[in-house]
């Protein structure tokens, strides 16, 4: 008989592919209130690598999925093995637990599932050293819970006033332009916007993109006059709005050139096309092949046969 040399990880992926085997691990070692929540008949193995690439050669890769004993929803048990203890191993179970929420996405779902991680240690070590709680892994576990146990921060500058925003001293302009880009007209804000500007001295760089910006995603009515008024209640910054105003009058003029060359060309195509019509229409052709040929439309060919 042919020698199987198995390693630690294969033999263990080897039994808990067998789902009798799985059912039976996750029923003694789930934790009771989690267990609870589990119908262990629609236990099921998940196919397919969820994990990002530079991860899968350190994961064992076991994934189950199950219905929640009150029908409505999933919950996944994510199995680890490891031969050797390591510090930050709960971090990587929340790595993995993550990429399976991700692959859960993708699969049309629009809710994240609840990813039960589970550890399976035989090493040499023992009992194993480390904790098996992520926020142990920071250097500051209070502050790290702070932060991830509650909402994240939001700054929805939708709601925030004007009379708020322009107290947020560098901030302020960039707040105030982005709050209003899609609703106002910009011009209207050409005086807050100057005013803002002079009181916080912007980058030239920064303060051309804030124009671009403006220019290329606002409401703006009249984009001349918005420049206009910047450069003459912003004059520290009159240089780059009259470099600004040149480039846009430049771009103005080529895209009426180009304009018109295409226009040109269709004015060409059309006249090439009635005088092949008036041809074949002279020596006698189909009006419907005459029609096809050139993609004439019927008034077209009408009035070339008045």
């Amino acid at each position: 008989m042919k020698k199987t040399i198995y390693h630690h990880d294969s033999l263990f992926k080897k039994f808990l592919g067998d789902i009798t085997i799985a059912r039976d691990f996750l029923q003694i070692h789930l934790p009771e209130k989690l267990r609870q929540l589990c119908d262990f008949s629609t236990l099921a193995m998940e196919s397919g690598s969820f994990i990002e690439p530079d991860l899968r050669s350190q994961c064992s890769d076991m994934l189950y999925s199950v219905q929640t004993t009150s029908g409505r929803g999933y919950i996944y048990c994510l199995l680890e093995h490891q031969s050797r203890a390591e510090k930050l191993m709960a971090f990587r179970l929340m790595r993995y637990a993550v990429a399976a929420m991700q692959r859960h996405l993708e699969q049309g779902n629009d809710t994240l599932p609840v990813v039960i991680p589970l550890l399976f240690y035989q090493g040499n070590t023992s009992p194993y050293p480390y904790s098996t709680h992520w926020f142990d892994c920071f250097s500051d576990p209070e502050l790290a819970k702070s932060v991830y146990m509650q909402a994240f921060p939001l700054v929805d500058v939708t709601v925030i006033p004007d009379e708020e925003i322009i107290t947020h001293r560098h901030v302020a302009l960039m707040e105030l332009v982005m709050k209003h880009i899609r609703t106002r007209d910009m011009l209207e804000l050409s005086q807050e916007i100057a005013g803002l500007l002079n009181q916080w001295v912007l980058q030239p760089e920064l303060f051309r993109g804030l124009i671009c910006y403006i220019i290329e995603r606002g409401n703006t009515s009249d984009a001349k006059q918005f420049l206009h008024q910047i450069a003459e209640k912003a004059t520290d910054y009159r240089e780059v709005v009259m470099t600004i105003a040149e480039q846009l009058r430049q771009e103005g003029e080529k895209q009426g050139i180009e304009k018109g060359i295409l226009k040109g060309r269709e004015e060409g195509r059309q006249e090439s096309a009635r005088t092949i019509a008036r041809q074949l229409l002279a020596n006698g052709v189909d009006r419907a092949i005459v029609k096809m040929s050139t993609g004439l439309s019927d008034a077209e060919i009408n009035a070339l046969m008045d």
